[in-house]
């Protein structure tokens, strides 16, 4: 019989050995990386995710990736230089939602309303860059929770929403979605890709792309990441149940907030420029220097993609 303490080193080896994600686990955009590991993934180690972010890439030196916004991946390579953005997963549409009651019509009606989002993340850059769009800058932001699923509680935007301590929120979905459904005919929703989308990506760093064992891994998680995303993107019925099951969800919901979130896996032209742009905001706010056009092409490594795109054209 093996010993406690033989199967707890067994334990922590495989641990030590797999390929480890650290991601946020409760919101859609990262769902197409579990149904990766369950269905496609076929590296040399385990895939294993833990709760999460790009943080965790310039703390802890066993996290070998890593999923986030682009708001927080810019965030950290402010003094992580070595962290390199690799692949999109997702690009979602935020949505505004707001009261008509409160005499909202139009964007320009938030003129000195009481707004809903969480500062400091892409959430607050998206409720900046929209408001910006139409030249308001008298209103107040007011923090509170997102919901998953309905009914929801004390604290969370919709509740607030309906409870009168806010005119609007914007936040990442179904909070959002959940908000209109409350309000019914009395919801209005203001939404603008080309002004601001959530770009959710994957993470490393660039001691994990040298590590040519490690680098191994990446390129087998990022296939399966593609075979994931072929998935969302043409057979999405077939995942609702599984990406509300994985975000405490209805799967309904799900299936109505589908068509804003993108399932790319590659980036636009216009992606560093728009970082450019969201880095200098992201600057003033964190009260340090903003990083240059050439400091962020580095930021950006397409060597993976690439890699992937040459086994596969042959």
């Amino acid at each position: 019989m093996l010993s406690i303490q033989f199967i707890i080193i067994l334990l922590l080896s495989s641990v030590a050995f797999s390929l480890k994600i650290a991601t946020s686990l409760q919101w859609i955009e990262h769902t197409p990386q579990p149904y990766a590991i369950k269905n496609f993934y076929k590296g040399s180690t385990s895939a294993t995710l833990t709760s999460g972010g790009v943080a965790n890439l310039g703390s802890d030196k066993s996290v070998d990736l890593a999923a986030n916004a682009e708001t927080q991946g810019l965030k950290q390579y402010a003094s992580h230089k070595n962290i390199r953005l690799i692949y999109m997963i997702c690009e979602a549409s935020y949505r505004i939602v707001a009261n008509k009651k409160s005499g909202i019509k139009d964007l320009k009606d938030l003129k000195g309303k009481k707004i809903g989002t969480i500062p400091g993340t892409s959430a607050g850059v998206f409720i900046s860059r929209m408001m910006n769009s139409v030249g308001v800058k008298e209103y107040t932001t007011v923090s509170g929770n997102v919901c998953m699923k309905a009914p929801c509680g004390s604290g969370t935007f919709p509740a607030m929403m309906s409870g009168k301590q806010i005119d609007a929120f914007g936040v990442w979905e179904p909070a959002v979605e959940l908000g209109a459904k409350a309000l019914g005919d009395d919801a209005v929703i203001f939404q603008n890709g080309s002004i601001y989308r959530e770009m959710y990506a994957l993470y490393t760093t660039t001691d994990k792309l040298n590590d040519p064992a490690k680098r191994k891994d990446i390129v087998e998680f990022v296939k399966a990441l593609n075979r994931t995303l072929d998935v969302f993107n043409n057979k999405p019925e077939s995942v609702y149940q599984f990406v509300a099951n994985e975000v405490g969800s209805d799967a309904k919901v799900i299936a109505d907030v589908w068509e804003d979130h993108k399932w790319s896996g590659r980036w636009g032209d216009d992606l560093l420029d728009l970082l450019v742009d969201e880095d200098k905001y992201l600057a003033t706010q964190d009260k340090r220097a903003s990083a240059t056009k050439a400091d962020l092409e580095k930021f950006l490594d397409t060597s993976i993609i690439e890699e992937i795109s040459g086994t596969q054209s042959k």
